[in-house]
Parts: structure tokens; C-alpha cells; sequence
């Protein structure tokens, strides 16, 4: 298997016959936990790195417009969604993995009209605006009801 694909399918789990999205964003979430507990800055550059190396992994991989097996932009959202976290937390993880996994599956407002574009570019941007809202809502619930999510 190419490299390309190993990174576009999320280090295989594009290749599950259960919800490849959901068990990427599972494996994101767990590694994503254990770069926050280190800095939350390592989680940031990780995120940068899924989308900037996603957009390349998808276009050499020759994946088009956003096959099932492509999920790396599962992990730049779902990284993108736990950086409204201070620390990681059981309750913390859940809701981030809950709220990112809601928001990329409904697609409401731009994270619909970022899914309706095409192209490499266009596979990751649903997720990443999918992560950046779901970082905006995770954070409103920590600021409006302290020790929720720790």
C-alpha cells in the first residue's frame, strides 16, 4: 500500500466495515488525548499536520471527491474540536468525540456547504469547519458550566 493511502485511509481505519469515520475519530480521540496531556500545542501542530498532509495524502492517493476509506479528515476535526479542552477528561473526551461526530454526520450550515465543494481541499474543509465549531460549542460549555467537562 502507498504511504498516500495509509495516511488518507488514517493508518487503516478507512478500511473498517464498521463506521470508518467514527472509529477514526475513536483513534483520534485517543491519541489526540495523549498529545493534549503533553501540550496542548503538540495537539494544534497534529491537527495542522492532518490537514495540510491530508490535502496531499488524498490528492496523490487519487481518492476524488471523498470516498469512505478516506477519513484523515476525521482526525484533523475531531483534533481540532478537543483543543477547546484545558486538560484531557472522560467527560471531556466524550462530549468532544460526541459533538464533533454529530456535527460532521448533520452538517449544518457551513460544514454543508464546505461538504458540497470538490476536491482534496474540499474532503478535509467539512471536518476542519465540523472541528472548529465543535471546539467554539465545547469551549461555551466550559465557560458556561465550569467543571462540566473535567
Amino acid at each position: 500500500m502507498r504511504f498516500s493511502r495509509v495516511v488518507a485511509s488514517g493508518l487503516g481505519c478507512g478500511a473498517s466495515p464498521w463506521a470508518p469515520g467514527s472509529v477514526a475519530s475513536l483513534l483520534a480521540v485517543a491519541v489526540g488525548a495523549g498529545l493534549l496531556w503533553v501540550s496542548p500545542w503538540l495537539l494544534a501542530a497534529a491537527a495542522l499536520a492532518a490537514a495540510v498532509g491530508g490535502v496531499w495524502a488524498i490528492r496523490a492517493a487519487g481518492a476524488g471527491d471523498d470516498p469512505g476509506w478516506v477519513v484523515i479528515d476525521e482526525f484533523a476535526g475531531q483534533w481540532l474540536t478537543l483543543l477547546a479542552l484545558p486538560a484531557p477528561s472522560l467527560r471531556g473526551l466524550a462530549a468532544g468525540f460526541v459533538l464533533f461526530r454529530l456535527l460532521d454526520i448533520a452538517k449544518p450550515g457551513p460544514i454543508g456547504w464546505a461538504d458540497r465543494r470538490h476536491g482534496p481541499v474540499a474532503v478535509m474543509a467539512d471536518d476542519v469547519v465540523a472541528g472548529a465549531i465543535g471546539a467554539a460549542l465545547l469551549l461555551a460549555a466550559r465557560l458556561t458550566w465550569p467543571g462540566l467537562l473535567g
